[in-house]
């Protein structure tokens, strides 16, 4: 899309507000935020053309699922120019739920939900180590999230 979007009070609160709660509908919305449902459209529809608003999602409790191992992965890379063929194959792996490139000592680090310690075992021995361009990886097992959050906007933009 071209030029910069210009974000208002507006397309943060509802930012702010879609966060909370991604299944409020428009006209609740827009009588909280003191507009029409459909400004709140229009906004929220320009928010996905830009790139702001990429969907919803459903938070789940994974645990209650059966998911009761979560472990964050250091990736050592071979050279730091193979990070976009490694990514790829990262991606196949389902295991895999998240994938940021750092800096300090790892190049990649990931997050891993499984069910059992079994399911991790795989990931890190079996999956993991036939991925060319990676040297090796440090593990950590999460024991507790205590808080998962994201960042209120209307706060941050101020």
């Amino acid at each position: 899309m071209a030029g910069k979007l210009n974000l208002d009070k507006l397309d943060l609160q509802i930012i702010t507000e879609m966060v909370q709660d991604a299944q409020i509908s428009y006209a609740d919305l827009g009588k909280k935020l003191f507009v029409s449902g459909g400004t709140i459209h229009v906004r929220i529809k320009k928010l996905q053309e830009h790139g702001i608003v990429k969907g919803t999602k459903l938070n789940v409790d994974l645990k209650k699922l059966g998911y009761d191992v979560t472990a964050f992965v250091g990736i050592y890379l071979e050279k730091s120019s193979m990070y976009d063929t490694v990514a790829k194959e990262l991606q196949k792996i389902p295991e895999i739920v998240r994938l940021n490139y750092t800096t300090g000592n790892y190049s990649m680090f990931i997050e891993v939900v499984c069910r059992d310690m079994n399911q991790l075992r795989y990931v890190l021995h079996d999956a993991l180590q036939k991925i060319k361009g990676i040297e090796r990886t440090e593990t950590f097992i999460s024991l507790d999230e205590s808080f998962s959050r994201t960042v209120n906007v209307t706060k941050a933009a101020g």
